[in-house]
C-alpha cells in the first residue's frame, strides 16, 4: 500500500517553481560561487552562461555544453 502511494506521489510532476529550486540547488552544487541573491537574480539560460563565464573565466561554448547538460531541458 505504500508503495503505491509514494509511486503516486512520484509520478506527479514538478511545478514550475519546484523545477527551479531544483535547477538552482544544480547549479549551486556545481558551480558555488554563486551566492543565493545571485541564484535569485537568474533570468534563464542565457543569463545563467553569461555569469559562469564572468564570475569563473570559462570559454563560452563550453559553458555552454555545460549548462544544457546540467538542465536537461529544465528552465532557469
Amino acid at each position: 500500500m505504500a508503495n503505491a502511494a509514494f509511486r503516486a506521489t512520484a509520478s506527479r510532476p514538478e511545478t514550475t517553481a519546484q523545477t527551479r529550486q531544483t535547477v538552482l540547488k544544480d547549479v549551486s552544487a556545481k558551480w558555488g560561487k554563486f551566492s543565493e541573491d545571485d541564484l535569485a537574480a537568474l533570468n534563464g539560460r542565457d543569463d545563467l552562461v553569461a555569469q559562469i563565464v564572468t564570475k569563473y573565466g570559462y570559454e563560452r561554448i563550453q559553458v555552454q555544453h555545460d549548462v544544457d547538460a546540467l538542465l536537461k531541458g529544465r528552465q532557469v
